[in-house]
């Protein structure tokens, strides 16, 4: 640990008396029942292992329920160390204040806040971390720390996650956090909404689908009211409460958040919150019958001299009856957005289905897979595809190559090395969302895709990916892989090359005989006919 400057110091414990100053915290212990309202004393009651709390701004839930709590448990022999993270210094700042106000409160012997710079290792680099603690006489201590993931590792107790939506990773932090229940400990996940496509409300999704075993608070503005939120008001300031001022209240502050009031105030997630894809667009598109096909290797399988071998036969048990199930008199086109290590490379085929109407073959997801195994995937698949009209390739990085390739194999006719630009996100991503806003698309049911486009927002008007990540029901990271496969192949649809009708590609399927070499000589697998 290595302490702040003086002048550091000094500025960053005025910020904390201010906001303690700023705080209703100079009441007796036997008055706390009456401070804390019907919905705090509701949570504090609650003794689940994870506790969601879907909150309103402004009706205490960080003081009444966090830090009144926090601090009890701190305080108790018999309890444990708390650990509060919310998204910025300022957060953090106010919570150890109203923790040292609901120590005074409670009367129990507490050490003054300190502010410390620990070092920390965040993605792979050494970097000072700000820290507020209170140790209390039991032993344990209220840390307020930032939001970082790697600042829960190594630590037991009580994790406490606040306006957890406003978080740049919030799977990981909880990811670190539940950690915490193996030996006993604590989690809460607390927010308002930010949107219905973050992953707090995804959260609460999976909740409500029996998914997972969480206890639920949820406390609107209006329920807060209810429960005696503006009475409290009206005390705190010395005024004297009707219920016609009560009414004005609540007017006035839906006035003021105007067209955010219902997300901000009633705890309703939004349909936009900057995305280009809304979630409800992408769901009613979705068919749970259009099937996901995933393959995953290990590192070390780039080097295993059976590879090829091996991918044949998986090719033909498991690909060929996916693609033998397409409907074999419509045309066909690929998509696909190119990863090798850190990224998934996902195949998207498509096919006509009715007047300017397509919907999705299936979906291929590989991750990890070597450059020579992905192409030869490839050829086995455009080989197959009834129909083939034209495929289009991410042909960033190390997607070249494998664009290149497909190039050389089924010419410029059939095949577009893609090097995606702003100005071509601009043409094809309104024409894609588009086809999902008139429902001629159909797409795979599937959390990953929703949370794929959900990574598509507008910059100054445009559409672009976003830097974040997700993880993904492998439980591993993916970046918006499967929006970018599933525009590659919508653009291949609009493609108006001949032969435009498309053409099946002939293969004598010989499965026996040896595999594809790295040059453009096909083997005899996979002869065409002339």
């Amino acid at each position: 640990m290595s302490e702040l400057s003086a002048s550091q110091q000094k500025e960053l414990l005025d910020q904390v008396d201010d906001i303690q100053r700023e705080r209703v915290g100079q009441f007796n212990a036997s008055e706390v029942p009456d401070v804390l309202l019907p919905y705090q004393k509701a949570w504090h009651a609650d003794m689940s292992p994870v506790r969601i709390l879907v909150k309103s701004r402004r009706i205490g839930g960080t003081w009444g329920c966090l830090a009144a709590e926090a601090t009890l448990e701190a305080a108790h022999r018999g309890g444990m160390n708390q650990y509060y993270v919310g998204y910025n210094k300022e957060m953090a700042a106010e919570f150890i204040g109203d923790c040292a106000s609901f120590a005074k409160a409670y009367q129990v012997v507490a050490s003054a806040i300190s502010v410390s710079l620990d070092k920390s290792v965040v993605d792979d680099e050494a970097k000072d971390i700000l820290r507020y603690r209170i140790r209390m006489a039991s032993g344990h201590e209220i840390v307020a720390l930032s939001s970082k993931p790697s600042n829960l590792r190594g630590h037991q107790g009580h994790a406490r996650l606040d306006e957890a939506a406003f978080h740049d990773d919030l799977q990981a932090l909880i990811d670190a956090a539940m950690a915490f229940l193996i030996w006993g400990g604590r989690v809460d996940i607390c927010s308002t909404h930010f949107g219905d496509g973050n992953p707090f409300n995804q959260i609460i999704r999976e909740i409500e689908a029996g998914k997972l075993k969480y206890s639920v608070h949820k406390v609107t503005f209006d329920q807060a009211l209810e429960q005696g939120f503006y009475q409290r008001i009206c005390l705190v300031k010395g005024e004297v409460w009707t219920i016609e001022k009560q009414r004005a209240f609540r007017d006035q502050i839906y006035a003021l958040y105007g067209a955010a009031a219902d997300e901000e105030l009633g705890c309703i997630p939004s349909a936009g919150s900057g995305a280009y894809f809304t979630r409800t667009l992408i769901e009613q598109c979705q068919n749970e019958e259009i099937p996901i096909v995933r393959l995953s290797k290990p590192a070390e399988w780039v080097t295993d001299p059976e590879r090829i071998a091996e991918i044949e036969k998986w090719c033909v048990d498991v690909l060929q009856p996916v693609i033998d199930n397409l409907n074999m008199g419509q045309r066909s086109v690929y998509g696909q957005d190119f990863g090798r290590d850190g990224d998934l490379s996902v195949i998207w085929i498509l096919q006509a289905n009715g007047l300017r109407r397509w919907k999705t073959g299936f979906v291929l997801e590989l991750r990890k897979i070597p450059f020579d195994v992905q192409k030869f995937i490839m050829h086995f698949i455009i080989d197959r595809l009834p129909l083939f009209h034209h495929a289009k390739f991410d042909a960033r990085g190390n997607g070249q190559s494998h664009a290149e390739a497909a190039l050389q194999e089924y010419g410029e006719q059939r095949v577009e090395c893609v090097m995606a630009t702003t100005k071509w996100y601009s043409e094809f991503f309104p024409k894609y969302k588009s086809a999902y806003e008139d429902r001629t698309i159909e797409v795979p049911k599937s959390e990953d895709i929703i949370a794929d486009h959900r990574r598509v927002v507008l910059v100054q008007g445009s559409p672009k990916m976003s830097d974040g990540r997700d993880r993904g029901s492998d439980g591993m990271y993916r970046h918006g892989d499967s929006a970018i496969g599933g525009l590659l192949a919508y653009a291949a649809a609009l493609e108006e090359t001949e032969p435009a009708a498309g053409a099946n590609i002939d293969v004598q399927k010989n499965y026996g005989l040896p595999t594809r070499m790295e040059n453009r000589q096909r083997t005899t697998m996979f002869r065409r006919s002339a």
